[in-house]
């Protein structure tokens, strides 16, 4: 646990200040997901072996990993749009932020059809498709901050909109296979901190290297 929270997340963010691309993208899904379970092992700590580390990883991945690719947008060099990539961070936290939201709301009016009650009871279709819509609509408006033409941003919108959905949706199952109703207290009213950022978690990494391979 200390290795992964107190070596990796500054070691992550380190290669990203850096901008060292080639290393940021695979130091942590090649290197410390083969280093933790050996440094493990050495220990001697067998006991729940496979099921503590699928959980470290699972949590190195998530919290770390990918969460580190929203900040790791400032790296990328594109061709007329030096000094403003701040804005690219702007633009995904503002459409998959809304589209939490607008889901949100259009599931309580016109939500009908669950996705997966099991998983998730609040979300249905009719939430899922209003939501999208909008935020992808908002994130087309959006496209003069941005590298992208409207239809370009609206695309990327919908791209950010899927993921982040997925995201909510697969950290929810995580939430009920342990039990819990939220990650934490620390936002009253919203649970923890991976709460409001979940959606952001699965859409930053797919967002960064979509807009890195075109753009």
């Amino acid at each position: 646990m200390f290795v992964s929270f107190f070596v990796l997340i500054p070691a992550q963010y380190y290669l990203i200040g850096e901008g060292w691309y080639g290393l940021f993208a695979i130091f942590i899904p090649v290197y410390a997901f083969l280093l933790l379970p050996a440094f493990a092992a050495l220990a001697g700590e067998v006991d729940g072996f496979l099921e503590r580390t699928a959980k470290i990883q699972w949590a190195v991945m998530i919290t770390v990993y990918c969460v580190s690719h929203a900040p790791a947008l400032l790296l990328l060099d594109i061709e007329g749009y030096q000094g403003q990539n701040a804005l690219l961070i702007f633009f995904l936290v503002m459409v998959v932020q809304l589209s939490d939201v607008l889901q949100y709301v259009s599931g309580k009016l016109f939500g009908r059809t669950k996705i997966a009650p099991v998983v998730s009871p609040s979300k249905t279709v009719e939430g899922f498709v209003g939501g999208a819509l909008a935020a992808a609509l908002v994130g087309c408006a959006m496209w003069w901050i941005t590298p992208f033409s409207p239809l370009q941003a609206l695309g990327m919108s919908f791209i950010i909109v899927l993921m982040g959905f997925l995201g909510g949706l697969a950290l929810s199952a995580v939430k009920r296979s342990l039990g819990a109703k939220d990650w934490g207290s620390m936002i009253k009213g919203h649970g923890g901190m991976l709460d409001r950022i979940d959606s952001i978690s699965f859409a930053a990494p797919i967002f960064f290297h979509v807009t890195r391979y075109f753009f």
